[in-house]
């Protein structure tokens, strides 16, 4: 009897093992998934660009650049003065956060009071996209000190 119940342990600890793989195989897999929309939705919106002509031009290279599945911080300054720009790619729509404030009247960007929201239909303008893209520069997110 014992040698069944051995058996049957090992058994179970190889399905929780394969389940376990395979889990992790739909998470890499889910996580690919979004790492290509979203480097699909940069380019295309030409987001991307205009990211690295800020810090070419505006920062002369002195911005760094934190990538995330589907999520760019460009960040610049010292420890006291630090800013950064976050952008996000949600499904076909770009997401710039901002600091928390009054939702906007105006019906480009779409605004919730934290983020601003640039469709598919509202980035193929590019110009209205740099546009935007530049105020965000000139009135970023402040970061909070870690003090």
């Amino acid at each position: 009897m014992s040698i069944t119940s051995r058996e049957e342990k090992q058994v179970e600890e190889e399905n929780k093992s394969n389940e376990q793989t395979l889990s992790e195989q739909e998470i890499a897999a889910a996580r690919l998934a979004l790492r290509e929309n979203a480097k699909r939705v940069l380019r295309e919106s030409g987001l991307a660009q205009m990211l690295q002509e800020i810090n070419k031009n505006e920062l002369r290279r002195r911005g760094q650049f934190e990538e995330y599945d589907s999520l760019v911080l460009l960040k610049w300054g010292t420890g006291y003065t630090r800013r950064h720009i976050w952008a996000e790619v949600k499904g076909n729509t770009n997401l710039f956060r901002l600091s928390p404030h009054r939702k906007c009247t105006s019906p480009i960007p779409l605004c919730d009071g934290e983020y601003h929201t640039f469709t598919g239909q509202m980035w193929a303008d590019s110009d209205l996209l740099r546009l935007e893209l530049y105020k965000y520069y000139r009135k970023p997110v402040a970061e909070s000190s870690d003090d």
